[in-house]
């Protein structure tokens, strides 16, 4: 359990909560109480050394001696309990020892001529010192003899440690009861939460289907209710977005093969006056090569479309051989002209790949490297117990981290204030579908020194991608 995490915190909250409420409760009620045992206590004693020294007084001769002080005192303290009794006369003192009896209850009682007491700490233990004056009989006038006792509150001071020690036993099980409910409410408050987290993660997976259970009428099933409703907000958005790029697709797809029939015979028508171009006049033969040239590229574009089309249907599929992978790129660029144009090392590395496809791999990302980067353009071969891999690299100005991150989506273009370029901006996209549907990739990154570099991995043995 997180201490930070809501069940934490709930603990946490809960027993302070039940501790805070237990001080509030028992504090001044443990005050009172010990404020009430000490003054009845004091009451009692009070009252009970009033009527000592009233009774022991009475035969008692002003200005006493020594003996009469002590006989006194004597007389005062049979009987009470742990008390000591002193007399004082002046200068007579009985008994001597009077530490007890702090200096400003003996002025007290000497200036205003009455009974007084006061607790004091004496000897690390508690005690009550009661003094008082004696008066004639009679005319109530002061004799000068003043009597003080020292009663011990030591049973008093035991039954208030007793009752804290009562409170305190008392709040232990309340503060554990308040940590079971603490837990108990958390884990209600959590398990909705729980749920609500985990289909959330689901829906973030791509499960729209995803709902969570309304249970109750508070503010969590509130907040399930609402969830529900986004994702049934989401699904259908999605559905409707998936709905609208299905039917774009076909309609590419439609119109890329409705154009193919008569794109064929436009090519045709232009290669002819292409070849013939020369017997023309001048500026019908420009136009001559221009149309030629353009329909050349419409092609190139729609067999792009045709070929991306089949990917998005599903419908590409491998047919794999055994391969001499160098003979393959060999034959790559020889068929293209870019012999003498691209730096090869490669090394014999034979692996079951479709032939097709590694070649329209290799020429997407060599033409690329050529009609975007800068010479040397080299392509090197090489392999492990398990892969192959072709990396083509050249001295250009490199890729930026943004044009990494798009390089192989369709239609994109590094230079934004190019429009028009010789390729139709799916070649790159070609060649990441087809070494995805070989369970390979292709990575394209900064070169060292300069430059872009694409690696192209492929498993030499591998089993079509699940697509």
């Amino acid at each position: 359990m997180r201490l930070g995490g809501l069940r934490g915190r709930l603990l946490v909250a809960f027993v302070l909560v039940s501790l805070l409420s237990a001080a509030t409760a028992t504090v001044p009620a443990y005050d009172q109480a010990r404020e009430a045992i000490l003054e009845r206590a004091g009451a009692s004693a009070v009252q009970n050394f009033r009527d000592r020294v009233n009774a022991s007084v009475g035969e008692f001769d002003v200005p006493p001696d020594q003996r009469s002080l002590n006989r006194l005192a004597e007389a005062i303290a049979s009987g009470s309990r742990d008390a000591k009794v002193a007399v004082r006369y002046r200068a007579l003192v009985a008994p001597a020892d009077q530490e007890a009896i702090p200096a400003r209850l003996r002025d007290r009682v000497r200036s205003e001529n009455r009974l007084s007491f006061q607790r004091v700490e004496w000897n690390g233990a508690p005690w009550l010192v009661v003094g008082t004056p004696v008066a004639f009989a009679g005319s109530g006038r002061p004799s000068g003899v003043e009597v003080f006792q020292v009663i011990s509150l030591q049973p008093e001071q035991d039954d208030i440690t007793a009752l804290l020690t009562t409170v305190r036993d008392g709040v232990v099980p309340v503060v554990l009861l308040a940590a079971v409910l603490a837990l108990l409410a958390a884990g209600t408050v959590l398990r909705p939460v729980r749920r609500l987290a985990k289909a959330t993660r689901r829906l973030a997976d791509g499960a729209l289907e995803t709902r969570v259970p309304v249970k109750g009428r508070d503010e969590l099933a509130d907040l399930a209710k609402d969830f529900n409703e986004t994702a049934d907000a989401l699904q259908s958005s999605v559905a409707e977005l998936r709905e609208q790029e299905a039917r774009a697709r076909r309609f590419v797809a439609d119109v890329s093969h409705e154009l193919r029939t008569p794109l064929a015979a436009m090519t045709m028508v232009s290669s002819v006056l292409d070849e013939d171009a020369e017997d023309l006049p001048p500026d019908t033969a420009h136009a001559a090569r221009t149309v030629s040239a353009e329909t050349a590229g419409l092609a190139r574009l729609v067999d792009d479309l045709i070929e991306i089309s089949r990917f998005d249907a599903h419908a590409a599929s491998l047919s794999r051989q055994d391969l001499d992978v160098a003979e393959v790129l060999r034959a790559t660029l020889s068929t293209r002209g870019w012999t003498d144009r691209v730096t090869a090392e490669f090394v014999t590395v034979r692996a079951r790949l479709d032939r097709r496809r590694l070649d329209v791999i290799v020429a997407n990302l060599v033409g690329n490297a050529l009609r975007h980067g800068a010479p040397p353009v080299t392509v090197v071969l090489r392999s492990t117990a398990d892969d192959v891999f072709v990396e083509v690299a050249d001295r250009g100005q490199g890729l930026t981290a943004e044009v990494a991150r798009h390089v192989f989506e369709r239609f994109f273009k590094a230079d934004t204030a190019r429009t028009r370029s010789e390729g139709s901006g799916l070649g790159l996209a070609i060649a990441q579908e087809n070494a995805r549907l070989h369970g390979g990739l292709i990575t394209g990154s900064d070169r060292e020194g300069g430059g872009a570099v694409f690696t192209l991995r492929l498993p030499r043995n591998g089993k079509e991608a699940d697509r």
